[in-house]
Formats: C-alpha cells, structure tokens, sequence
C-alpha cells in the first residue's frame, strides 16, 4: 500500500509559473532591468531561483534582487496572486488523510518562499504531516537525496511513497530514491515526451487525478515484497 504521498508545489499543488514570471519581471522592473522573455523562463522553471535568476537576468544584484523579491513575494501571496490552491486539489489531499495516507510536501524552494505555508492556520496545515525545503534538507532536486530526511523522518520505506511532480527532475529524483512517480501536467508546460517513461507510473492532466492514479499504484503494487 502507498503510505506517503509527497507533492512537489510549483505547477503540481498549485499553478505558479506564469504567476512567478509575472513576480520576477515585477521585481526586474523595481531594479530598472528588463524584463526576461518568457521562453527563458520556462527554459529554467523547475530550478532553484536564486540559480534561475542569474541565467534569466545575467549580471544581476542577486542580493539585491532577494531583498526585492522576498518584500513583493509576500505582497502577491498577500493579494492572492500566488500560490493559491484550489478547492479540488484540497480536497484530494482531504481523501488521502480520511483513508490513512501521509500527506508531505517537498520542494527545492527555500524557508522563506514556504514560510506562509507552515502558518499554524494556513488550508494545509490539517492535512499535511511536513514540508521539506531548502532549509530542513541537505539536497535538491534531482538529487535522489532530497527525500533523505522525510525518509528517515517518517521510517517509511521508499517502495511505499510516491512522489507527485511536474518535472523530469522531479522524476530522476524520485527513481533514484526508489519512490513511484506520478507526473502531473496540468500546467501545460511540459507533455509527457519530456519524461523518461522508465521513472513515471502514471501521469495525470489534473492534480485531483492523483486519487485515482494512487488506488491504481496500489492495484498494481505485489502483496509480497
């Protein structure tokens, strides 16, 4: 049985690259920089931003640049304009914890780009057992060792988790764990020709797929081990 369903954030739990492409060019304009096209961006979504960002605003104040971003970040967060969750993927996470599942989240964003998600009263904060980020986890994607502390963490062996992501890191990451992948596409960004099939269970068009694609890994998954 899958006893841990780890989600990835950006473009799984919730939609967020056009959102973040909007955030940065905001903050690129504060600092009178110009703007980056948006093939650049989609280029290098998935990667760490503060890494991102040099290659998608080459010469930059880095630091600057955070300061800027940090105070806009929670300004859009603020005004809703980012990192929203719908109702629907909500209440998939809801049918994991009513039937016994873990529910965590894992992604290469820092402490302080989840810091709004680990409020005691923030939506998630009755159905998701932990959030592993760049400041509680020695690794980053597509390091198969960023799942080393939820592992150790949890105690639950590898074979009984499945990770939910929308990247080919986030794939390589989780088959080098020996965890099951689940690759969701609802943002469009990438198709499943972008994946290795050999690390993908199952890939789903809409996040609350994932309830289905579960029972199905379940299914398929041997009685002896």
């Amino acid at each position: 049985m899958i006893r841990a369903v780890i989600v990835d954030v950006d473009d799984t739990l919730c939609l967020t690259q056009a959102a973040s492409f909007a955030l940065e060019n905001e903050v690129l304009a504060q600092m009178g920089r110009p703007s980056m096209p948006l093939p650049l961006h989609l280029a290098t979504w998935g990667e760490p931003l503060m890494d991102a960002i040099l290659k998608r605003s080459p010469g930059l104040d880095l630091e600057h640049f955070s300061v800027l971003y940090h105070r806009t970040l929670e300004r859009h967060i603020a005004d809703g304009r980012l990192d929203v969750i719908p109702p629907e993927n909500l209440q998939a996470l809801d049918e994991f914890v009513l039937h016994g599942r873990g529910v965590f989240l894992l992604t290469s964003r820092t402490e302080d780009e989840v810091r709004h998600m680990l409020a005691p009263d923030h939506v998630l904060a009755e159905r998701v057992s932990g959030i592993y980020h760049a400041g509680n986890t020695r690794f980053r994607k597509p390091d198969p060792r960023a799942f080393d502390e939820l592992l150790a963490t949890t105690a639950i062996p590898p074979a009984d988790c499945v990770y939910v992501g929308d990247s080919p890191g986030d794939a390589v990451a989780a088959a080098g764990a020996g965890l099951h992948f689940i690759a969701c596409l609802q943002s469009k960004v990438r198709t499943p020709a972008d994946f290795d099939p050999r690390h993908v269970d199952a890939f789903i068009d809409t996040f609350p797929g994932i309830v289905e694609a579960v029972r199905q890994l379940d299914r398929n998954l041997p009685v002896i081990r």
